[in-house]
């Protein structure tokens, strides 16, 4: 009879400290999902306000303001438009080829 108090007692003791184990593992993962959780939440804030800035950036006015400052860019007018024209050579005289006689 001790012998079974004895094993009921190690197997009771044994499940405690699983019980134990168990419940300090579940705390330690939902801390660590909970900081995944708050970064996601804190990349999403940062990803929305560069794209938010990416735009403002890319906006015409900025990239006209930005082409006629730093490129020493102006606006296109017809007096200083030059047109080029491409003149395409004159086929030489040749004789025919027999396939086309």
């Amino acid at each position: 009879m001790i012998r079974l108090n004895l094993v009921l007692l190690l197997a009771v003791v044994a499940s405690a400290f699983y019980l134990v184990h168990t419940q300090y593992e579940s705390r330690r993962l939902y801390a660590a999902l909970d900081r995944s959780q708050a970064q996601s939440r804190k990349l999403d804030v940062e990803h929305e306000q560069l794209q938010v800035l990416k735009r403002a950036q890319a906006t015409p006015a900025r990239v006209q303001q930005l082409a006629t400052r730093q490129l020493q860019m102006r606006p296109v007018t017809p007096g200083i438009t030059q047109y080029v024209t491409v003149f395409e050579p004159q086929p030489a005289a040749t004789t025919p080829t027999p396939q086309e006689r």
